[in-house]
């Protein structure tokens, strides 16, 4: 029988773990991504090794798929997001997490002055230089952008107060936020705070 050397929180910024895990493995259906998202957190807790570590919880932090009408300037058509493939996709996602073994859901919130189109990064620059006209623009061209509030102070405070009541050991977070780098720090000596993984450099093959 194992000998667990660390009790394990893992604390995965959804928003950043969704855009890295989609460029590295590729698209994939809600089912699957939530599968793979299970297993690379798993993968960390060094399964079958002297050093295998107790899971406490999953925490996975994200906004829930937005349901508003905005405006598509390319198609010049009201998009209602509530029957977008996007929101359809969401939903099915987080009804396959909550159904895994020690996985939390902790939802953030839209802001509601977000929600709107915007051009891709070197679109704009390809305008002003003349190498692209407005007349050639399509839907690939434009993203939507959502902003979401919440998460971080939401991640912060798990962070603390799974340090303060003692219930972990460790706390592995996956974000692409720096932000968090001094809170770490300051818990150092009350609780493990082992990986700030970053920009998807750290993530296995899947």
């Amino acid at each position: 029988m194992a000998s667990f050397s660390e009790r394990t929180a893992i604390l995965v910024d959804g928003g950043f773990y969704r855009l890295q895990a989609k460029k590295l493995f590729g698209d994939k259906t809600p089912e699957e991504r939530a599968d793979e998202l299970f297993s690379y957190c798993i993968r960390h807790l060094n399964k079958g090794s002297d050093e295998e570590a107790s899971l406490y919880r999953i925490f996975y932090y994200d906004c829930p798929p937005s349901t508003k009408v905005v405006f598509n300037p390319i198609t010049k058509r009201q998009v209602n997001l509530a029957q977008s493939d996007q929101y359809r996709w969401m939903s099915a996602f987080f009804d396959a997490l909550v159904k895994k073994r020690k996985v939390a859901l902790r939802r953030g919130e839209e802001l509601s002055s977000g929600g709107e189109y915007t051009l891709r990064p070197g679109v704009l620059k390809d305008l002003c230089a003349g190498r692209r006209t407005v007349e050639s623009l399509t839907d690939r061209d434009i993203r939507l952008t959502i902003t979401q509030k919440g998460v971080d102070m939401r991640i912060g405070l798990d962070i603390a107060s799974l340090a303060e009541r003692d219930l972990v050991t460790q706390i592995i977070l996956i974000s692409g936020d720096s932000d968090f780098v001094p809170a770490a720090n300051m818990l150092v000596d009350v609780v493990s705070i082992s990986y700030l993984i970053r920009c998807g450099t750290r993530y296995p093959q899947a």
